[in-house]
């Protein structure tokens, strides 16, 4: 349907599970995309995987920098004319410890990348996308943004934080055509699950993903495309009308 043709996007957290099927999707819908990441190795693997050299590209970049930002933005700009989309998607876990034993360097990390990337991310891409004369911003929050868990203090704190941040772009992006949303998914059956279980379950003896996925009316976690889909919408002229929204892909489980 090419429902992105003509449109240039570009994904932070590129090459991870989310960012690496959204990547795939957007292209075979027609758009022009630039993966960013930090692990450049892992960014040539997805390039290599989506298979289309002249409609995909890839920058290293640490999200927490604002400067690597704007180069992200400017390898856009550089390689494919401008951006239109920004799926600003890069995201770590932290570690699972309660508050009062939650290690403040990890911490630090977790609001470095979680909440001043997309923050960064938003600033560097606004002024292209003035010029461009609109365009869609999608921020990667979580079930986590919606509700408390335990036990991930970090995670769950910058889970919030990106909504508050998406309400004021998407007050500040109106004026000049642009989107800003998020999209809040359950567990997702990728790595950083299997990040979270092993820290809920260090030694493997329980059934977390069992006990996880029985908070889900849908009963299972789900599945990077489930949520590149809802992305791809945000993204394309059929969502134009829709700014300012936490659009949860849950299963069910903030019902």
């Amino acid at each position: 349907m090419e429902r992105l043709k003509d449109k240039v996007v570009l994904i932070t957290g590129g090459s991870g599970g989310i960012g690496s099927t959204a990547g795939k999707l957007f292209v075979k819908e027609g758009a022009s995309v630039v993966l960013a990441d930090i692990d450049e190795e892992a960014l040539k693997k997805a390039v290599d995987e989506i298979g289309n050299p002249e409609k995909v590209k890839y920058i290293k970049c640490d999200v927490s920098s604002l400067e690597d930002n704007q180069k992200a933005v400017q390898k856009a700009v550089d390689s494919f004319g401008g951006l239109d989309v920004l799926l600003a998607n890069a995201g770590i876990e932290g570690e699972v410890k309660p508050i009062v034993d939650y290690p403040l360097e990890t911490f630090n990390a977790v609001i470095d990348v979680n909440i001043k990337g997309p923050f960064y991310g938003i600033r560097s891409a606004f002024p292209e996308m003035i010029r461009r004369g609109g365009g869609s911003i999608i921020i990667t929050s979580s079930v986590a943004g919606l509700q408390g868990t335990g036990n991930v203090s970090a995670y769950t704190m910058s889970k919030h934080a990106v909504i508050g941040l998406m309400r004021e772009a998407s007050k500040e992006g109106a004026p000049n055509k642009i989107r800003v949303n998020t999209v809040n998914p359950a567990p997702v059956d990728n790595r950083m699950m299997r990040s979270l279980e092993k820290g809920f379950d260090p030694d493997g003896s329980g059934n977390v993903k069992e006990n996880f996925e029985s908070m889900i009316p849908l009963n299972r976690y789900a599945d990077n495309i489930d949520v590149a889909r809802l992305m791809l919408f945000l993204a394309s002229e059929e969502s134009s009308y829709i700014t300012g929204t936490v659009n949860p892909v849950d299963g069910g489980m903030t019902a």
